[in-house]
């Protein structure tokens, strides 16, 4: 082969050579990841604060002698023994709209409110269940505003509860008699309950005739 056509086969060689190694696929980098909106980050919310401690009601300073508390309906003036505030008394009369009771503030405040128990016992003096208006129960209780007014410092009223009606008392009843286990004391208005007292001593589910008799006033 003559030396002119050897050399342009060499160059022809080359040069499709590097026509074929430019046209090659240059290796491409993986893209950095997206980053994720602000609106897509998740956050956390911070915890709420603790709740402020809450202190217990105060006890106060003027319950009725003997008893001790705050004074609300919930937690009142708590007393025990054979501490009243009222006397309530069995008349001896039933008419047709129920036992008649006798009702004497002992106390130098206006009494409003008032939860009465009520206690029936036969002519051998046992306690009698009462039945009328549901399930047996020792007693009949009466709770509320129910001296159809306030009561004034050592006044005495008349009075017929009316949830206990003459259709109540159990067959049977020779004696009836009753105890205020709480009172609430009236404001100067006489228009709602300042504070309020109670003695659960006084009503207990099994109570024998006479009750917790009141101890005599040392002379």
């Amino acid at each position: 082969m003559p030396l002119a056509i050897r050399a342009s086969s060499s160059v022809l060689t080359v040069f499709f050579a590097t026509l074929l190694g430019g046209c090659a696929k240059e290796p491409t980098e993986a893209p950095p990841p997206a980053k994720p909106s602000a609106s897509a980050v998740a956050t956390t919310p911070p915890p709420p604060p603790p709740p402020a401690p809450v202190e217990p009601p105060k006890p106060r300073d003027d319950c009725p002698p003997g008893s001790s508390g705050p004074g609300t309906l919930a937690d009142p003036c708590k007393a025990s023994g054979d501490s009243r505030m009222l006397d309530v008394k069995y008349t001896g009369k039933t008419t047709d709209e129920g036992p008649k009771f006798s009702v004497t503030n002992k106390t130098k405040q206006s009494i409003l409110y008032g939860s009465v128990a009520v206690y029936f016992y036969d002519k051998a003096g046992k306690q009698l269940e009462v039945t009328a208006g549901g399930k047996p129960r020792p007693m009949q209780i009466c709770s509320g505003r129910i001296f159809a007014g306030a009561i004034k410092p050592e006044e005495k009223i008349f009075v017929f509860f009316s949830c206990v009606k003459k259709a109540y008392v159990p067959e049977g009843t020779v004696t009836i008699e009753a105890e205020a286990k709480g009172v609430g004391f009236a404001n100067e208005a006489g228009t709602d309950n300042e504070f309020y007292w109670s003695n659960m001593d006084l009503v207990p589910d099994a109570r024998p005739k006479g009750g917790i008799k009141a101890k005599p006033k040392k002379k």
